[in-house]
């Protein structure tokens, strides 16, 4: 299971992407950007419960260092999550913790990585 699936599971999460920044002890922590659910507002998700909940689906590897709150993610043309726009706001240096599903999500990766 992936991180973004174990958010999504989640009661109150909407729609979730995860990417990893650099982190000086561990190499790489995960980032996760998540859109609550209907009218819900981000202090009506506790971060912690979000944090224990992808611990509980998948284990404490994948608990993501982060949770960042947002009203929607940003979408390709094929109406998909866009990483490289997550691993942008997530840190300069990140790079997607996720596998790409689309061509565009990887030429972006590509980009990055050449960059």
């Amino acid at each position: 299971m992936e991180v973004e699936s174990a958010l999504v599971s989640h009661a109150k999460v909407a729609e979730a992407a995860v990417v990893g920044r650099p982190e000086e002890l561990k190499g790489q922590a995960l980032v996760a950007f998540v859109t609550p659910k209907g009218g819900l507002k981000a202090d009506e998700v506790p971060a912690r419960e979000l944090k224990e909940h992808v611990v509980k689906e998948i284990g404490s590897i994948a608990r993501p260092e982060e949770i960042r709150f947002t009203d929607a993610l940003p979408k390709t043309a094929a109406e998909r999550s866009c990483a490289s726009l997550a691993t942008s706001a997530a840190g300069k240096e990140g790079r997607s913790a996720t596998r790409p599903r689309s061509r565009l999500l990887r030429a972006a990766k590509l980009r990055e990585d050449e960059e």
